[in-house]
């Protein structure tokens, strides 16, 4: 079976075709970080737009790097939600048109239960139920994933994301956007032990997330500071001590509850080298495996929509939204479509 997958629901143009016999044989992705940089975060409506401007020449061009035609598509799997609204109706629109053509079945995808699948393409020993931690610009979770289709949020942020608080605190202390690789960067130089942040809401008996007072400190901590760039790998060191710290406590809590042997880091922060150096440490205290995508495909990409279609329609969970979009489309929610 061949798969077509097809992203758009924020600022990556991503497309992708899936060989269930072969793997991954073609992947292409977009970024608009030179688009929205000088805005200091996405804009919607030029993020629709470019997606409507790229989705066809990346469509010829990963039917031309596979040596595919259209009509060799068994089935396209598109982001449904959550997302951009104006961003997922592109995707939506394109991917519901090229069905319609070849007369070839649809599926609307879920893009967090696609990162959470994401690395199952690539490691043959990972298997349900595992935990999920979701870490991106969007989003900050822990997911019970029992199975196919079958989640539990366990917990998730209350305020800010974890990349949202990292994109906050670059553009509070002069950085460029995205802030995450940036914040990385800095942070190697940095001065353990300058500044004690907080870790918000980590002793409570939960597995959410806080990190808006966190950034409110950091905020006051830049304000009475010199300023220099010292201060700034300081403040980037701590940051991100204070962030593990909390997502390392949280998975704590929830393995404590369920004792699951796996764990899955998915999302765009989950390519920060720091984190996975703290959650690897953790799990092998424990006698847990991480797991994590290839770093191209932390982001938002279709090679991860192509292969949640795939699974989902092995699975024989066709969902269909005909054509609706989903901004906010909770992954607990999925439990109601099977």
């Amino acid at each position: 079976m061949l798969v077509l997958g097809i992203e758009t629901s924020c600022d990556e143009t991503g497309l992708a075709i899936y060989d269930s016999k072969k793997g991954l044989i073609a992947d292409e992705v977009f970024s608009q970080i030179d688009i929205h940089k000088e805005y200091g975060g996405v804009v919607p409506e030029l993020a629709s737009r470019d997606h409507a401007d790229r989705i066809l020449p990346l469509l010829k061009k990963i039917l031309r790097d596979s040596g595919k035609g259209l009509d060799d598509i068994d089935l396209i799997a598109y982001t449904a939600g959550p997302g951009l609204k104006g961003c997922l109706l592109v995707g939506s629109t394109f991917a519901r048109s090229l069905a319609y053509i070849i007369d070839k079945p649809i599926i609307s995808i879920n893009h967090i239960e696609a990162h959470l699948l994401a690395p199952i393409m690539e490691y043959s020993d990972l298997s349900f139920p595992f935990f999920g931690l979701l870490i991106s610009g969007g989003h900050t979770m822990i997911v019970d994933a029992k199975d196919i289709g079958m989640y539990e949020i366990m917990g998730e942020t209350l305020d800010d994301a974890v990349g949202e608080a990292f994109d906050k605190t670059a553009k509070l202390i002069g950085l460029d956007y995205p802030g995450g690789p940036l914040i990385e960067k800095l942070a190697k130089e940095g001065n353990g032990g300058s500044y004690k942040f907080p870790r918000p809401i980590l002793n409570q008996p939960n597995c959410d997330f806080s990190f808006s007072g966190l950034k409110t400190h950091i905020m006051l901590t830049w304000k009475s500071s010199g300023k220099t760039d010292q201060v700034r790998k300081d403040i980037a060191l701590e940051l991100q001590n204070a962030v593990c710290d909390c997502l390392v406590g949280k998975l704590k809590r929830a393995h404590q509850e369920k004792g699951y042997s796996s764990i899955v880091i998915s999302g765009g922060v989950s390519a920060n080298q720091f984190i996975r150096n703290k959650i690897d440490n953790f799990a092998d205290s424990i006698n847990v495996k991480a797991f994590y995508p290839t770093k191209k495909f932390c982001t938002d990409n279709g090679a991860m929509i192509a292969y949640a279609g795939y699974k989902k329609y092995e699975a024989g969970q066709i969902y269909d939204l005909q054509g609706e979009v989903k901004p906010r489309w909770p992954l607990d929610e999925l439990n109601e479509l099977i």
